[in-house]
C-alpha cells in the first residue's frame, strides 16, 4: 500500500516542472486527477491480492475511464463507459491538441486538447513508474520515466527550470527510493518474540528508522549539492536540444555557441506584460531603423530556422569594414548613416548584436565577428548586455526602375527552397494575389498590399504557429495573427513565386524619447527580406501597423506607390537626410572614424530606463545579504523579548508559564555563550556548575548565584512539586545571568552570540529534521482491519505483561 502511494507522489512532484509550459491551471488539476486514479487502481490491486501482471492493464483501463469522464462524459454511457461517439470525441481532441502544440509557443493556453494530452501523458508516466517501482520492484529504474517527464520543459523552454520545482521533483524521487528500501528491509526475516518489561514497546518488524534517516540525509545532501554547486562553478554555455549552431573558424576545436528558437522567443517577448527597455540609440539623421538580430533562411515546413554560420579571425569587426552586402552592385545609390546603440544591462543572454541592415562597419568592444552571407554579427565569448557600440550603414536607395529590371540571380537559388507537402492552395492564392504583375518587384508590392490593406487580415497575439497547417489557415481562412505569421507567410509565398526570401528577427525602430530612440520588449518583430539583383536584400512590411497592428512597424519608402508628376521632394524618403553625410549616387558607402561621429553628436546617447545602475545593484545585493545574515539575530531578539515579557507578567500565555519561559531562556543563553546544558543535567546540577564558574567575583558573584538559584529552583519545583513557584523568577534575574555570561567569554564569542546565536540555528536545524521526518508519514498508513486487530492483540498482551521484542533469524524462504 505504501509503495504505490510513494510512486504516485513522485510522479506528482516531477509533473510540477511542467508549469512553465502552460497558461492557466486546468492542466495541473486534471493531471493530478489522472495520477490519483492510477495510484488508487494500483493500491486496489495490491489490497485485493490481484496478480502482479494484472496491475498495468487495470491502471490503463482506469486512466481511460477517467479521461472519458473528464473530456467526453456527455457522450459516454453512464458518464464513464466509452462509446463510439466518446472515443471519436477523444480522438478529435487529441488531434486538436497536437496541432496546438505544433503551432503555439510556450507558455501555451491550456485548451481541452492540450489538457487531454498532458493529463494522458502524465497518467501514462504514472503507470510506468508504478510498473517499475511496485510490480518489478526496481525503484531506481522508475527514475527513467520521471526523467522523461522532466526533460519536456528542459527541451522546450529556453530558460532553466526554477530550483523549487527541481527540489520538489528530486525529493519525490528520493522519497520513492526511501519507501522502497524500507519496505525491502521490513520484509526481511521473521520475528522471534522474547519477553520484555511492561513499559517496553512491542515491535513485530525490524527497526528501519536509522536506515531511513541515513537515506533521507544522503538524499537531501545530494539535492542541495545539485543546486549549490552549479552556482559556484564557472558558467558553461548551454546547448538546448532545439537550437541553431554557430561557430568561429572552420576547423575542429573552434569555439561555438547556440541560440534558442528565435520564433519562440519572439512570441514570448510580445506576450510579456512588462514592456521593458531593451536598448536606446541615436542616429546621424534622427530617423528610426529596424534592428535585425537573426536572419532565418531555412523553412522546413514547420518553422524558419537559421543555417550554420562560421567566421574566422579575419572576420572580426575590429579588423575593418564588414563584407560587402550580398547582391549590392558597385555604384548603386546608397544612403550613409551612423548609429550609436546602447543595450540595457537587464536583458537576458544575447550573443548577436541588433544592427540596422546593411551594416558596413561596427565598432564594439570584444571579439565580435560578422558572417559574410547574412552580415549577422555575433560573439562566442562576449555578451551584448550593457554594451555600447557604433554602427555605420550604407542603405540602398533603389529606384522603381532598378527594381523592375531585377533578374534572377543563380547565387540566390537556395533562398527559393521549400519543403514538399505544402498546401497547393497557398501557391494558388499567391498567384491570384499577384495576377497582372510583370516583375518580381510588382509581385512583392502586391503581396505586401494584400497583407496590409486588401486581404482582410487582422493583428492578434492570440494566433500562433508557422507550420504548414498554420500557414494554410492563416492565408486561406483565419487571416489573423501577428508579425510571425505575416512574415512567414509572405516569405513562403514569395518563394512560391520565384522571389528569393528569408525572415528577419529583431526590433522595429521604437519610439522617440528625448533625443534618443527607445526600443522596448514589445517592439520585438519579424519581417521578410526579399532579394533583388543589383540591390540585394530589401525589407518588406506585411504586418499591419498603427492602432490595429504593431504600433511601431513602418512600411519602407521604396514599397510605397509613386504619385504621378510628383517631384522628388514631394515624396521624401523615410530615411532621407540632408547635409554632407548624404552620399546618394556615389560609388559606395564610405567609412568614417567613429570618434568624429561621437564628436558631432556632442556625447554618447543617454540610456533612459535601461535598468538599475551596477553600483546600486551591488549595494542592494550587499544589503540583502546583510539582512539574510541578521535574520537569526532578529529572531533571537524577538523570542527573548517575548519571554522576558512573560516572565515579568508572572502568568501563563498559550500554555507556557513564566517559570518555563525563564528556564528556556536560561538554556538558550547557555547555548549562545558556549556553556550549554548537558542532556542529563538536572536544574540543581546546572545551578552548581554555573555557580562555580560565574560566582567567583566578590562584587557580582552573590547576585549572579542568587539569580541562577531562583530560576533553577523554580524550574525544579515546577517539575517535581505541587506548591507555588516561590520565589518566582524575574526579568532582572535573566538580565543578571546574561551579563555574567557575557563577561565570562571572549569578545569573539559575544559577537557570535549577538549576530549568529547558536540557539536559533539549532532551532532551525531541528525544524529541518522535522521536515525530513515527513517521509515517515507513509509509515502511519496501515490496512484498517488488519492493523486494528494487531493493535488490539498487542494491547491485550501488554496488559498481561507479555510484551515482547523481535530478533531476526534470517531471510524468508
Amino acid at each position: 500500500m505504501k509503495l504505490p502511494i510513494a510512486a504516485g507522489l513522485a510522479t506528482a512532484a516531477v509533473s510540477l516542472t511542467l508549469y512553465p509550459l502552460f497558461n492557466g491551471g486546468s492542466w495541473f488539476w486534471t493531471s493530478m486527477g489522472a495520477i490519483l486514479v492510477v495510484t488508487g487502481a494500483s493500491a486496489a490491486t495490491i489490497r485485493l491480492r490481484a496478480p502482479l501482471w494484472a496491475g498495468p492493464p487495470i491502471m490503463f483501463l482506469s486512466l481511460a475511464l477517467y479521461l472519458t469522464l473528464a473530456f467526453a462524459y456527455n457522450l459516454a454511457w453512464l458518464w464513464i463507459i466509452p462509446t463510439k461517439s466518446s472515443v471519436y470525441m477523444i480522438g478529435m481532441l487529441v488531434t486538436a491538441g497536437f496541432e496546438d502544440i505544433q503551432q503555439f509557443a510556450a507558455p501555451v493556453p491550456a485548451s481541452e486538447g492540450v489538457t487531454l494530452l498532458t493529463a494522458g501523458g502524465v497518467g501514462l508516466i504514472a503507470v510506468l513508474v508504478d510498473l517499475f517501482a511496485v510490480r518489478l520492484r526496481q525503484a531506481a529504474l522508475a527514475g527513467l520515466p520521471l526523467l522523461a517527464l522532466f526533460c519536456v520543459p528542459v527541451e522546450v523552454m529556453p530558460d532553466p527550470i526554477g530550483w523549487p520545482a527541481f527540489v520538489l521533483g528530486a525529493f519525490g524521487y528520493v522519497g520513492l527510493l526511501v519507501a522502497d528500501g524500507r519496505e525491502r528491509l521490513g520484509q526481511w526475516g521473521r520475528a522471534v518474540l522474547v519477553r520484555r518489561s511492561r513499559a517496553s514497546h512491542a515491535r513485530t518488524t525490524p527497526d528501519t528508522g536509522r536506515l531511513a534517516l541515513s537515506g533521507r540525509r544522503i538524499g537531501v545532501t545530494a539535492v542541495a549539492l545539485a543546486i549549490v554547486l552549479p552556482a559556484l562553478l564557472p558558467n558553461l554555455t548551454p546547448s538546448p536540444l532545439m537550437s541553431f549552431g554557430v561557430g568561429n573558424g572552420t576547423g575542429p576545436g573552434g569555439s561555438s555557441i547556440t541560440i534558442p528558437d528565435a520564433i519562440a522567443e519572439l512570441g514570448g517577448q510580445l506576450r510579456q506584460q512588462e514592456n521593458a527597455t531593451v536598448l536606446t540609440y541615436t542616429s546621424s539623421d534622427d530617423q528610426p531603423r529596424y534592428l535585425r538580430i537573426y536572419s532565418l533562411d531555412i523553412f522546413d515546413g514547420r518553422k524558419w530556422t537559421l543555417s550554420k554560420i562560421t567566421a574566422g579571425e579575419e572576420d572580426r569587426v575590429s579588423e575593418g569594414p564588414l563584407p560587402a552586402p550580398p547582391g549590392l552592385a558597385p555604384g548603386a545609390a546608397v544612403k550613409r548613416a551612423e548609429t550609436q546603440i546602447a543595450i540595457s544591462d537587464d536583458i537576458g543572454p544575447l550573443r548577436f548584436l541588433p544592427l540596422p541592415y546593411p551594416a558596413t562597419q561596427v565598432d564594439a568592444d570584444g571579439d565580435w565577428r560578422a558572417d559574410q552571407n547574412s552580415l549577422m554579427v555575433y560573439s562566442t565569448k562576449d555578451q551584448a548586455a550593457g554594451l555600447s557600440y557604433h554602427v555605420v550603414t550604407g542603405e540602398p536607395e533603389p529606384t522603381p526602375e532598378q527594381l523592375e529590371a531585377s533578374v534572377p540571380d543563380p547565387q540566390s537559388d537556395r533562398y527559393l527552397e521549400l519543403p514538399p507537402g505544402l498546401d497547393p492552395r497557398v501557391a494558388a492564392m499567391a498567384a491570384q494575389v499577384t495576377a497582372g504583375a510583370t516583375s518580381e518587384y510588382q509581385q512583392a508590392m502586391k503581396l505586401q498590399e494584400w497583407f496590409t490593406r486588401t486581404g482582410g487580415f487582422t493583428y492578434s497575439l492570440e494566433a500562433q504557429g508557422s507550420g504548414g497547417r498554420a500557414l494554410s489557415r492563416f492565408v486561406l481562412t483565419d487571416r489573423t495573427g501577428y508579425c510571425e505569421q505575416f512574415a512567414s507567410a509572405m516569405a513562403v509565398m514569395a518563394r512560391m513565386l520565384g522571389i528569393p526570401a528569408r525572415v528577419a528577427i529583431g526590433f522595429t525602430g521604437g519610439s522617440k524619447v528625448g533625443d534618443s530612440w527607445m526600443v522596448r520588449t514589445h517592439d520585438a518583430h519579424a519581417w521578410p527580406e526579399l532579394y533583388f539583383s543589383g540591390v540585394g536584400w530589401l525589407r518588406f512590411e506585411p504586418t499591419p501597423a498603427g492602432g490595429a497592428g504593431q504600433g511601431t512597424a513602418q512600411v519602407p519608402q521604396y514599397t510605397l506607390p509613386v504619385l504621378p508628376n510628383a517631384s522628388p521632394s514631394a515624396t521624401p524618403s523615410a530615411g532621407a537626410s540632408s547635409g554632407p553625410d548624404d552620399t546618394s549616387g556615389t560609388s559606395g558607402p564610405q567609412v568614417r572614424n567613429p570618434r568624429d561621429f561621437e564628436r558631432d553628436l556632442g556625447a554618447a546617447p543617454q540610456i533612459q530606463e535601461t535598468g538599475t545602475p551596477i553600483t546600486v545593484k551591488i549595494a542592494l545585493g550587499l544589503a540583502a545579504a546583510l539582512v539574510l545574515a541578521l535574520i537569526p539575530a532578529a529572531v533571537r531578539l524577538l523570542v527573548r523579548g517575548r519571554r522576558r515579557r512573560l516572565v515579568a507578567s508572572g502568568g501563563i500565555r498559550r500554555g507556557v508559564s513564566a517559570v518555563q519561559a525563564a528556564w528556556t531562556e536560561l538554556c538558550d543563553l547557555l547555548i549562545d555563550y558556549g556553556m550549554a546544558r548537558n542532556p542529563g543535567e538536572s536544574p540543581r546540577a546546572l545551578s552548581r556548575r554555573l555557580a562555580e564558574r560565574l560566582g567567583g567575583d566578590t562584587r557580582t558573584g552573590p547576585a549572579v548565584i542568587a539569580a541562577i538559584t531562583t530560576i533553577t529552583s523554580a524550574e525544579e519545583r515546577r517539575r517535581y512539586a505541587r506548591t507555588a513557584y516561590e520565589p518566582a523568577p524575574k526579568a532582572a534575574d535573566l538580565a543578571t545571568v546574561k551579563k555574567a555570561l557575557a563577561s565570562a567569554v571572549s569578545r569573539k564569542r559575544r559577537l557570535a552570540a549577538a549576530l549568529t546565536p547558536p540557539s536559533t540555528l539549532m532551532w532551525v536545524r531541528a525544524l529541518g529534521e522535522k521536515a525530513l521526518d515527513g517521509f515517515d508519514r507513509l509509515e502511519n498508513i496501515r490496512p484498517s482491519l488488519r492493523g486494528q486487530r494487531g493493535t488490539a492483540d498487542g494491547a491485550e498482551r501488554e496488559d498481561r505483561g507479555e510484551v515482547r521484542e523481535p530478533t531476526l533469524t534470517g531471510p524468508r524462504s
